[in-house]
């Protein structure tokens, strides 16, 4: 039962980042824009989150500044992109490579190896109780004693979902994604609501990497996001672009890493190998979606079915 319960708590845990990288990422993606900087937009989140927050000593105040930076970087990976006709995915590249050099670059400017908030912030302090829910055998740990941001995560999904398919900026969405010609002829500024699409990703990215680097585990090393933003991409790639299958995938990586530190903690000098598996489990299920996508092209095709 102990080990259940520390199951459930970490996969909520783990994917409380890529769930929020991934709702962000795939309002640009519904735009047609594939953005591989999500990755480099985590990681400036955490590292300007735990840089301003060690510097001015305020969480609040590091985590603004921090969404603040990933929004201007979020700017000019859209001008460069939109404005200026860049190609997406080696615009996104650069990003990442950018802000991974940037990140090392300042901790080597400071001579430490990472940046501590342990006299900043005190992350069992951040976790939130819910009364009588804390008590429910099994349930009580899977929705209480989390951090701010993850009952955020959980409210942004459905908010999400709502702005995409019940708003007219969630139609412009689609429809610039679907067809951008189409978009135009009816009036639709294609540009700024591309633009809106990958800031709104911009901010929500930030999030993510502030929750990594502030919420969990008041630290940040330098690429600690350590792939998460790819995660994300596949997530909303296999979910294809809707927020609730997306969250789904997202969550399966989640469990994937729990399980993986769980089972690790008995596995003896075999433990290092359960690093590998939540991304294992990532390549499956994007090498199994795939398969169906193309039977299913193949199936149409034929006129099969």
């Amino acid at each position: 039962m102990n080990m259940l319960n520390s199951i459930l708590y970490d996969t909520i845990y783990y994917s409380t980042p890529i769930v929020l990288c991934t709702i962000g990422g795939l309002l640009s993606y519904n735009a047609n824009v594939v953005n591989i900087g999500l990755e480099g937009m985590m990681l400036m989140g955490a590292f300007s989150s735990a840089l301003f927050s060690l510097l001015t000593g305020n969480i609040f105040l590091g985590i603004l500044i921090g969404v603040v930076l990933t929004f201007l970087l979020g700017l000019i990976f859209s001008f460069l992109s939109i404005n200026l006709k860049s190609n997406f995915i080696i615009t996104g590249f650069g990003v990442n490579i950018l802000v991974a050099a940037l990140s090392e670059f300042v901790l080597q400017y400071m001579q430490v190896a990472n940046i501590n908030l342990n006299s900043v912030v005190n992350v069992n302090h951040l976790k939130i109780h819910i009364p009588l829910v804390e008590n429910i055998p099994i349930l009580g740990k899977l929705l209480s004693g989390h951090p701010f941001m993850t009952y955020f995560t959980i409210a942004m999904v459905f908010v999400v979902n709502l702005i995409l398919y019940h708003t007219r900026f969630g139609l412009y969405v689609r429809v610039v994604g679907e067809n951008e010609d189409s978009a135009r002829s009816v009036g639709i500024n294609v540009n700024r609501v591309r633009y809106a699409a990958i800031l709104i990703g911009a901010v929500l990215s930030a999030l993510a990497g502030a929750n990594l680097s502030v919420e969990r585990m008041a630290l940040f090393t330098n690429n600690m996001t350590a792939g998460r933003g790819f995660i994300a991409l596949a997530a909303f790639y296999c979910g294809k672009g809707k927020p609730l299958n997306s969250v789904l995938y997202a969550v399966i990586f989640g469990l994937a890493q729990a399980l993986a530190t769980n089972l690790s903690l008995n596995a003896g000098a075999a433990s290092g190998l359960f690093g590998a598996v939540p991304y294992v489990v990532m390549v499956i299920v994007l090498a199994a979606v795939s398969v169906t996508k193309q039977r299913g092209k193949l199936t149409r095709g034929t006129g099969i079915g």
